[in-house]
């Protein structure tokens, strides 16, 4: 005999049987997250920030402000107007030392982007070797002052072991560093010598993003390396080249380590670059308003050449596909 069960069957909901579904666990939200990255974005940062502030944004600022005003440090600073600049305008030791400076970048760059690219095609080309690559950069680890000591010594016109070869080899020995004509392009070559390996290095890290299969196929045609050189390396390093030469005549207009330790400015202002000249009025006749406005008039200068540089450079394309 079956007993029926007395339980009434369980009834559906209108919407059909209800299926068991775990629900999914709730992620923190993506703005806390967020939030959280920031902060750890800002405490990075916050230290090169600070320094920015305090070492690059406030001296300009008040570079500038002293620009227009009259001071010496010994008094509060008196305000002039514009008479600083008149005073600029019409002082020909400054557009001599402009001039004097303009010939030493013109000398240094052209040198030196020419030696950079040579040795960093060379070293593309030719080897690899991490220790090649070290010698290159190793000048670039002595500091300015230390390379115009050294130069300094070996280029004295009497006991400079340079003059000594040249005196052995039968001609005249030359006064490098203490003849108008020759102090200039001498420290420029100084510079060269110092600055070139680094040049070179930034040119070869550039050379690296050259497909080699551009390279392969060009000498499946016929190309020579001359060819290669001028129809794929300038125009795909030209990115790079651009930013380089950016660079270095940035740091060529601000050469002053160099011309203080090995000429002070001289024979006869022959060296007497601008940044020198600034130092002078400033730290030796206590002229800081006037020091101030021409150092505004060089941040002019320098940012309209970079200005120029980029545009005319192309600076920001690429023609790497």
């Amino acid at each position: 005999m079956t007993i029926a069960s007395s339980s009434p069957p369980s009834r559906l909901p209108a919407g059909g049987a209800v299926e068991a579904r775990s629900k999914p666990r709730t992620r923190p939200t993506d703005a806390g997250e967020n939030r959280g990255d920031g902060r750890l974005a800002a405490a990075f940062i916050a230290p090169a920030l600070l320094g920015f502030l305090v070492f690059l944004l406030w001296p300009t600022l008040r570079g500038i402000y002293l620009s227009f005003t009259r001071f010496n440090l010994l008094t509060p600073a008196e305000w002039v107007g514009l008479d600083n600049y008149v005073r600029m305008v019409n002082d020909p030791i400054f557009w001599d030392s402009l001039t004097v400076t303009v010939e030493y970048v013109v000398i240094n760059i052209g040198v030196q982007t020419v030696a950079a690219l040579a040795i960093a095609v060379l070293l593309q080309r030719l080897t690899r070797s991490a220790m090649l690559r070290g010698i290159v950069l190793t000048p670039y680890l002595m500091s300015n002052v230390v390379a115009g000591l050294v130069w300094l010594w070996i280029l004295d016109t009497q006991l400079g072991i340079g003059n000594e070869i040249i005196s052995a080899l039968g001609a005249d020995r030359i006064p490098f560093l203490a003849d108008e004509t020759w102090a200039i392009p001498t420290i420029a070559l100084i510079n060269v010598w110092r600055h070139v390996g680094y040049t070179a290095l930034l040119l070869f890290a550039g050379l690296q993003a050259i497909p080699n299969d551009m390279y392969e196929a060009a000498r499946v045609d016929g190309a020579s390396e001359w060819r290669m050189f001028w129809r794929i390396t300038l125009p795909l390093l030209r990115p790079v080249l651009a930013v380089v030469l950016i660079m270095t005549v940035i740091g060529s207009f601000q050469v002053f380590d160099t011309v203080a330790v090995t000429t002070a400015g001289g024979p006869a202002n022959a060296t007497n670059v601008l940044q020198y000249y600034i130092y002078g009025s400033a730290f030796g006749r206590f002229q800081f308003g006037y020091a101030s406005a021409m150092s505004v008039a060089l941040l002019i200068v320098l940012s309209a050449i970079t200005i120029l540089q980029y545009r005319l450079t192309r600076a920001g394309r690429t023609d790497l596909g």
